[in-house]
C-alpha cells in the first residue's frame, strides 16, 4: 500500500511537469530523468528568468477559471474529488456539484498579482502546531493561500495581500526579473520592477513605493497629511535664510527627501542643505528623487564634498546640490554644526533633542515635529510621564497644553547645553505638533528660559487653569471656588509646562511674506490666525495680502510696518514696531514687551454654554469681549477657542449676558402664531 501511494504522489509530480515516464520503466527513476532533462533546459537557456517557474508552482496558482476545472474531468463520467480539498472535508461528487464548489469555494475568493490567481487551498499543506494533548489534530486543516513568490501558505487573505506588498517592496517580483539591469531613468515607473508613483508638492517631484503611507511595511515613509507641517518649515526657513546667508541646513530625517529638496529647488544658493537617513533604501530613493528633480547629490562626509557615482549622469549645470549622507540623526549633529536643523522622527523627537542643541549655532533655529499625539493628547499618560516627564489629564485646551510641553522638553535639553531658547512658531494641528525655536547660546539664556518652566494648576470641575508661582498652596491659587463648595479635591498639579508665549508676531509675519511669495495660497489663512493670536487680536484690525507685505520684510524678522494708504486706518497704526539697523546682516533680538504677550490658554465657548440659552454666534461673542475692554482672538488649536485675558468669571457673565433663553424664541413664535389666528 505504501508502495503504491508513493507512485501516485510521482505521477502527479510527473503531470505537474507536463514529463510522460518511458513505457514499462520505473516510476522513481522516470521522475528523475524528467527532472534532470528541465535542469538541462534551464541552464542551456542563457534568458532564464530566475523567479519562480511554472512547474514549481502549487496547482492552486491559476491563470483562468479554466485552469482549475482541468485539474477534474468534468466531462467524464461518476464522481470525483476536488483537487483542493481533502476526502474528508469535501467527499466525492458529480461533476456540475463539482464545478460549482470550485467557482464558490475555491475561485471566489482569489488574491491577483501578476496575472496569476491564488485560489484558496484546504489541502493539508500546512503545520500544525500539536495541542496540548501532543497530537497534531490530523482532521483539522487550515485554509490558506499559497504564495507565488516565495511559495508561503498564508491564512488569511488581508495577510496574503500585505504579503504581496512587501515582495514589491523588496522587488520580488516576476517583472523584476524581466526589466533589464540599464534601466533609463525617465521611466521611473518600470524601476526596479516596482510600481512608483510620482508626486509633486511645491513644484518639486518625488517618487513613491506603493506603500509609502506605511512605515512598517515601506522603508520610504512619505505622510500627505503633512502637506501644511511642510510648507510651515519651508516658510521658517525662509525668513532666516533673509537674515543671514548661505545656511547650513539638516534635514535629519529624509525619507523620500521632498523637504531638504523643496528648501534647495526654491532657495537656491541662500541654503546648503543635507539630508541624512540611516535606511539603505531611503538613500538611494533621494538621490534618485534628487535626479528627478534636476539637483545635484553630493555624498560622503563633510570633507570629501564631490560628487558621488550617482549623480554622474546629471546634467553639467544643476539647479542646486544636496549632500545625501546614510548617517544616524545623531552622529551627524554631533560632528557637524548647522544654522538650522529639522527633526522629524516617526513619533517623539525627544532621544534627538540633545544631540541637536548641542552643536547648533547662536541664533540658529531648531523646528520640531511630534507625532506621538497619543502621548501628546492625554491619551497614554505613562508615555508621556516617561517621554516627556511632565504630568497631563484631558482639558478643553489640551492642544495647547500638548505644545507647551513639547516646548518645556525643548527648553530642557537647550538649557542642558548652557543655551537659553526664543519661541517663533508652536502650531498643534490634528496630525502632529510643531515647534519652532531660535537657540539664544549662553548660560543667561539658559536660566531665563528655565524660569519659564512652571506647574500648571487645573480645576476638573470648571476648568479654571492658572500657572503656579512659588511660595503658593495649590488651593489658594485658582480664582474659582470649586475647592470650597464641593467635597473633596477638585485641582490637579500638572506639568511642568511652558509659561512664556508661544509665537514671535515679526517672524510669523515674515512667514506670511515668504508664503505670499512663494504662491503658498493654502496656509496663508493659517498663519494669519497665528499672527492674530500672537497678539490676541481680531483680522479686521490688520490688513494682509500682497500689497501690504511688500515693503514690510526689512532683515528678516522685524516685519511690523504696513502700507500707508486709505486701507491703513487707526486701528493698524497702534502696535507698531520700528525696524532696527538695517544695514546688518543678523538682526538683534527683539526682547518681547510683557504688556502685549498674548495671555497662556483658551476657553471653548461651546464647553461653557448654559444649558437653556442660545448662544451669540462666535464673532459676535467676540466683539461683546473687545466692548467689555478685554484682549481677544481665536486660535488655531480650537476652531470654537476663544483667547483672551479675561478670567472665567468675566468670560460666563459675558457669555451669560448675550445669551438668549431658548424658551423666549418659542414663547414669541406661538404668541405671534394666536394673533394671526385671532385676527
Amino acid at each position: 500500500m505504501a508502495q503504491l501511494e508513493e507512485a501516485d504522489a510521482a505521477q502527479l509530480h510527473l503531470e505537474d511537469v507536463d514529463v510522460k515516464p518511458a513505457d514499462g520503466g520505473p516510476v522513481p527513476s522516470a521522475g528523475g530523468a524528467a527532472k534532470q532533462e528541465v535542469k538541462d533546459e534551464a541552464a542551456a537557456d542563457n534568458d532564464a528568468k530566475p523567479s519562480i517557474t511554472t512547474t514549481e508552482r502549487h496547482i492552486s496558482i491559476q491563470t483562468k477559471l479554466e485552469g482549475l476545472e482541468m485539474l477534474v474531468d468534468l466531462n467524464g463520467a461518476g464522481r470525483k474529488s476536488c483537487p483542493l480539498c481533502p476526502e474528508e472535508k469535501f467527499k466525492a461528487c458529480y461533476s456540475h456539484k463539482l464545478r460549482r464548489h470550485l467557482q464558490n469555494l475555491h475561485w471566489k475568493v482569489y488574491v491577483e498579482f501578476e496575472g496569476q490567481r491564488m485560489c484558496i487551498c484546504h489541502l493539508p499543506c500546512r503545520h500544525l502546531k500539536p495541542s496540548l494533548s501532543g497530537d497534531q489534530a490530523s482532521g483539522r486543516h487550515m485554509a490558506h493561500y499559497h504564495c507565488v513568490v516565495c511559495s508561503a501558505t498564508i491564512a488569511r487573505k488581508t495577510d496574503m495581500i500585505s504579503h504581496l506588498k512587501r515582495h514589491v517592496n523588496k522587488g520580488e517580483t516576476e517583472a523584476s526579473y524581466s526589466v533589464s539591469s540599464d534601466v533609463s531613468f525617465e521611466e521611473p515607473a518600470a524601476l526596479s520592477g516596482q510600481a512608483y508613483e510620482i508626486m509633486k508638492e511645491l513644484g518639486t517631484n518625488v517618487q513613491l513605493l506603493p506603500n509609502y503611507t506605511t512605515p512598517q511595511k515601506s522603508d520610504t515613509y512619505f505622510n500627505r497629511k503633512m502637506k501644511t507641517n511642510r510648507k510651515l518649515v519651508f516658510c521658517s526657513l525662509a525668513v532666516l535664510a533673509e537674515e543671514r546667508h548661505p545656511l547650513e541646513c539638516l534635514d535629519a530625517f529624509g525619507a523620500t527627501g521632498i523637504m531638504g529638496l523643496q528648501w534647495a529647488k526654491h532657495l537656491c544658493s541662500a541654503v546648503r542643505v543635507t539630508i541624512t537617513d540611516i535606511s539603505d533604501a531611503c538613500v538611494k530613493m533621494i538621490k534618485e528623487n534628487c535626479k528627478l528633480n534636476h539637483i545635484r547629490a553630493e555624498g560622503g562626509t563633510r570633507g570629501s564634498r564631490g560628487p558621488d557615482a550617482a549623480s554622474g549622469d546629471i546634467e553639467k549645470d544643476p539647479i542646486a546640490t544636496v549632500e545625501v549622507a546614510k548617517m544616524d540623526a545623531n552622529v551627524i549633529m554631533h560632528l557637524r554644526p548647522f544654522d538650522y536643523i529639522h527633526l522629524d522622527p516617526f513619533g517623539t523627537a525627544v532621544n534627538y533633542l540633545d544631540a541637536a542643541f548641542r552643536n547648533v549655532r547662536n541664533l540658529g533655529i531648531i523646528s520640531v515635529t511630534s507625532t506621538d499625539t497619543s502621548s501628546l493628547y492625554a491619551k497614554s499618560p505613562n508615555v508621556t510621564l516617561r517621554h516627556y516627564g511632565c504630568h497631563i489629564v484631558r482639558t478643553e485646551y489640551y492642544k495647547e497644553l500638548a505644545a507647551r510641553m513639547v516646548v518645556a522638553t525643548v527648553a530642557r535639553a537647550a538649557a542642558r547645553c548652557n543655551k537659553g531658547i526664543e519661541v517663533l512658531l508652536a502650531v498643534a494641528l490634528e496630525h502632529f505638533v510643531l515647534v519652532v525655536v531660535r537657540v539664544l547660546r549662553g548660560p543667561t539664556q539658559a536660566d531665563e528660559s528655565a524660569k519659564k518652566l512652571r506647574k500648571l494648576v487645573h480645576c476638573q470641575w470648571c476648568e479654571a487653569r492658572v500657572f503656579l508661582k512659588l511660595g503658593n498652596m495649590v488651593d489658594d491659587t485658582l480664582p474659582c471656588n470649586c475647592h470650597g463648595r464641593l467635597p473633596g479635591k477638585t485641582a490637579v498639579l500638572l506639568g511642568p509646562l511652558w509659561s512664556g508665549p508661544l509665537f514671535n508676531t515679526g517672524f510669523l509675519r515674515g512667514m506670511l511674506s515668504a508664503a505670499v511669495q512663494h504662491s503658498m495660497d493654502d496656509i496663508q489663512p493659517l498663519v494669519k490666525t497665528l499672527i492674530c493670536e500672537s497678539e490676541c487680536t481680531t483680522l479686521k484690525s490688520l490688513v494682509h495680502g500682497p500689497s501690504a507685505l511688500t515693503s514690510q520684510v526689512e532683515c528678516g524678522v522685524v516685519i511690523r510696518t504696513l502700507q500707508s494708504g486709505e486701507e491703513s486706518g487707526p486701528a493698524d497704526q497702534c502696535g507698531k514696531r520700528k525696524t532696527g539697523d538695517e544695514s546688518g546682516n543678523v538682526v538683534k533680538k527683539l526682547k518681547p514687551d510683557t504688556s502685549l504677550e498674548h495671555p497662556p490658554f483658551y476657553y471653548s465657548i461651546h464647553r461653557h454654554s448654559i444649558r437653556g440659552m442660545n448662544m451669540p454666534k462666535l464673532n459676535k461673542f467676540l466683539q461683546f469681549l473687545m466692548e467689555a475692554g478685554f484682549r481677544v482672538s481665536r486660535t488655531h488649536f480650537d476652531p470654537t477657542g476663544v483667547r483672551t485675558d479675561a478670567t472665567l468669571e468675566q468670560f460666563k457673565s459675558v457669555l451669560t449676558k448675550y445669551s438668549v433663553p431658548t424658551c423666549t424664541k418659542a414663547t414669541a413664535t406661538q404668541t405671534s402664531v394666536s394673533t394671526e389666528t385671532t385676527a
